[in-house]
């Protein structure tokens, strides 16, 4: 049984019942999920010793929250080279957020990234369960 990590900025919730659905589907394949808001990472050894990743942040006039950001400059040395990973996110008009963290996981930290970004308005809209679930998935998948 692997276990995956899932790190979330969010300031409406939408982001955060993202994650928790990503996370069923993690479990749902027989994998332990762990969710985790970006305040609760605080240096490179907390994302340490997973199996699997998924960072996501609710894009806000077309850019992530800034506590995604500096997770992302944390992740940097945090050794994920090879290891399975996904992005997303909640948005209003646009995902920016979700792309810029997958192109971030992808090119910078060397990690095998799932066929893309998760964006979504939310987890309840439009399909957005079983695609959040779906996600966790492909994610759980590559363990």
């Amino acid at each position: 049984m692997g276990k995956v990590l899932i790190v979330y900025a969010s300031r409406a919730d939408e982001t955060k019942g993202i994650a928790e659905v990503i996370g069923e589907g993690v479990r749902s394949s027989g994998h332990e999920a762990i969710l985790k808001k970006t305040s609760e990472i605080k240096g490179e050894e907390d994302l340490k010793g997973y199996d699997g990743y998924a960072f996501g942040s609710a894009t806000y006039h077309g850019e992530m929250i800034t506590s995604m950001k500096q997770i992302l400059f944390v992740a940097e040395r945090a050794e994920l080279k090879d290891k399975p990973g996904g992005a997303f996110g909640a948005y209003g008009w646009t995902g920016e957020a979700a792309v810029r963290i997958f192109d971030t996981m992808h090119h910078i930290y060397k990690m095998k990234m799932v066929a893309g970004p998760l964006m979504l308005k939310a987890s309840w809209v439009e399909g957005g369960i079983e695609a959040a679930q779906e996600y966790g998935k492909s994610i759980a998948a590559m363990i």
